[in-house]
């Protein structure tokens, strides 16, 4: 079965990029449909062609596609679908981005600096986009650069689910690498019942992903840290945080993070460091080579299934966080 259909107008199509499709399969699996046929190719030139092998005029379209490495490419092919599936006359198009690619450049810090995470809502608007779903946006003001709705999703219920059945809470501090991150580890703090900390820490402009810390704020000495992040890209800040985190009298330190960017050289230093479990969500894929012993692995396909389906049937997308807007 390839799509679903609502008596007398409504009919869900699931359709799948090439960045990721395990995740898309799993996701189809949960919605109970089968991922419409789709020709995805590359001409000699490196240019994309796509096409839907059924007829999508009039359906509820969802779009899947992992913003991951190479990332123009698979930014671009998810656009191309979408334009395709507006002249296909698709009757709402919704685009499903695990993890929104160019979400960091949110803001100019400094003169001359584009804002990437607006141009991106503008192209997919542009391409036909009705909405957009993604998972622990870099910031939540992304959800305003695109004219429409916006399904911010969180990973925090399935992070937290699996966190719970391991910790004693009550020896447990949950940390914030960083002031950007201390209202979501607030929410982390209040649902789990731990003190809160956080790490000061300075970045050099001029030196991507060069990050310096400063000082931990907070009762950590003694205790188990969680430190909380959206994403682990070259892991630089996460390893200097855990560093800190020692120094002041850890005993052991979790990390739990949204989008495996692991970007070289994180494997090398997340192996490396004192760091006892690394735990993140499958929104990207993950190649063998990145995978190593400390590492979990946690599914987010239930919850973007469940998403999709509180859309196609104008449902909550909120009841999923249990009150939590």
């Amino acid at each position: 079965m390839t799509s679903i259909k609502q008596p007398g107008e409504k009919n869900l199509m699931l359709f799948s990029g090439r960045a990721h499709p395990e995740l898309a399969a799993e996701v189809a699996e949960h919605v109970g449909v089968s991922l419409t046929p789709t020709k995805l190719i590359d001409f000699a030139n490196g240019e994309i062609y796509a096409r839907y092998l059924e007829s999508v005029r009039g359906c509820d379209a969802f779009v899947i596609q992992s913003h991951t490495g190479p990332i123009n490419k698979w930014i671009m092919e998810q656009l191309i679908m979408v334009d395709a599936l507006k002249r296909a006359s698709a009757k709402r198009i919704t685009v499903v981005m695990p993890f929104y690619g160019y979400a960091r450049q949110d803001k100019k810090g400094r003169g001359r600096e584009p804002i990437t995470a607006r141009l991106i809502a503008d192209m997919f608007k542009t391409a036909g986009a009705d909405r957009l779903m993604s998972i622990d946006l870099h910031t939540s003001q992304i959800q305003g650069f695109f004219d429409g709705p916006v399904d911010h999703l969180f990973a925090m219920p399935v992070l937290e689910s699996y966190l719970k059945n391991k910790l004693d809470l009550e020896n447990t501090t949950v940390v914030s690498p960083d002031t950007g991150r201390v209202r979501l580890s607030e929410r982390w703090a209040d649902t789990l019942g731990t003190p809160l900390a956080f790490i000061h820490k300075r970045r050099d402009l001029d030196v991507a992903n060069s990050v310096k810390v400063s000082e931990v704020v907070g009762k950590v000495r003694g205790r188990t840290c969680v430190l909380i992040d959206d994403m682990i890209d070259t892991a630089g800040t996460i390893c200097k945080a855990s560093d800190a985190l020692y120094e002041q009298g850890a005993t052991n330190v979790i990390v739990a993070a949204t989008h495996a960017v692991f970007s070289d050289p994180a494997v090398d230093r997340l192996k490396n460091s004192r760091i006892s479990e690394v735990i993140v969500t499958n929104t990207l894929p993950l190649s063998q080579a990145s995978r190593f012993d400390k590492l979990t692995v946690l599914s987010i396909a239930p919850l973007i299934a469940r998403a999709i389906t509180e859309v196609f049937q104008d449902g909550s997308v909120t009841s999923l966080f249990e009150g939590d807007t």
